[in-house]
């Protein structure tokens, strides 16, 4: 028996849009990689905002970016608080990740993602452009395993202990930044493996999911806050648990996430407070990476590979797609 569908895109018209943002991302990729390896952090990341704008504009919803490139002053295009859509369909919040890791689509480096979310409206958190702190493990675990006020090596200790294994077989996952020497060496001294990754963390996030086959069991440290939700709507829809706090260590920060609405700086966010109801979530491989394959060119047509989540169905899809329209090379 099939499993029910509910939520705003409940219909059989209205699901459609679970495709229609697979074509979201897929457009979004194709143009970064147009600029893969050739150092051009700006003009890959401009390339992914434009042609990922040109497709939602044209998607038959009422959407606001919650998620998006930054305030409206400084981002001119999917900027926090824009309109997209034809303002016909389902009104809807939209988080935005053109392109997740500009340096690793500059140097053709593996992990470079365009994804984005789609939730309903008032039910994904809109978080200023500032680091959160951020901790997450896949599903299968105690509610609680893991908690961000707890000490690195106790969290390690608790998620080994939950596993049924020494913290040496676990291994976390973490950004390889100078504000994370402590964090690292907290890590090691428990005897557990660490994987460090140079940018891309909403893939390293959904790589805690299934730690059979990435060999990671944990993220540990911080990272861009908008990311994080991105990454919270992720594992709404495939299961584990992820807790952030925002990182506003100035009155300017704090001034900022205000205007969006955060009242308590403080606050501890669960998974569920980032991110909940209905969510669908498409992320498409711009370079080749662990999640997805990047982009390939060969004569007279594209390849792309997609992975579509969402959270209503527990479905998670995976899409290659062969693309034989050569406007796409140069659109």
């Amino acid at each position: 028996m099939p499993l029910a569908d509910t939520g705003i895109f409940s219909d059989r018209s209205a699901r459609g849009l679970t495709l229609e943002l697979v074509r979201v991302t897929e457009r979004a990729a194709i143009a970064a990689a147009q600029l893969r390896g050739q150092g051009k952090e700006r003009e890959a990341d401009q390339a992914a905002v434009d042609a990922m704008r040109e497709e939602l504009m044209a998607l038959p919803i009422v959407g606001t970016v919650v998620i998006g490139e930054g305030e409206r002053d400084e981002a001119p295009m999917l900027y926090i608080g824009e309109e997209l859509g034809t303002g016909q369909g389902p009104e809807v919040d939209i988080a935005v990740d053109p392109l997740e890791g500009t340096t690793l689509c500059a140097k053709d480096m593996p992990g470079a993602i365009a994804v984005m979310a789609l939730a309903e409206k008032g039910t994904l958190l809109a978080a200023p452009d500032v680091y959160m702190q951020k901790i997450a493990i896949g599903p299968g675990y105690p509610p609680g395993t893991i908690d961000l006020d707890r000490s690195p090596a106790e969290n390690i200790a608790a998620l080994a202990k939950a596993k049924g294994v020494e913290p040496s077989a676990l291994t976390a996952i973490i950004l390889d930044r100078p504000r994370h020497i402590d964090l690292i060496a907290a890590v090691r001294a428990t005897g557990a493996g660490i994987r460090l990754i140079s940018d891309g963390d909403i893939a390293a996030i959904i790589h805690v999911t299934k730690p059979e086959e990435t060999g990671v069991d944990i993220y540990l440290g911080s990272g861009a806050a908008p990311e994080g939700v991105i990454a919270a709507s992720a594992l709404c829809c495939i299961g584990g648990q992820m807790q952030g706090r925002l990182i506003l260590d100035s009155a300017d920060k704090r001034a900022r996430a205000a205007k969006m609405g955060i009242t308590d700086p403080n606050r501890k966010y669960d998974m569920h407070d980032m991110a909940r109801g209905d969510v669908i979530v498409a992320a498409t491989g711009v370079t080749d990476g662990a999640l997805l394959a990047g982009v390939r060119f060969k004569p007279g047509m594209i390849e792309t590979e997609t992975v579509v989540y969402r959270s209503n169905t527990g479905t998670v899809r995976r899409i290659a797609c062969e693309h034989r329209r050569p406007e796409l090379i140069n659109g």
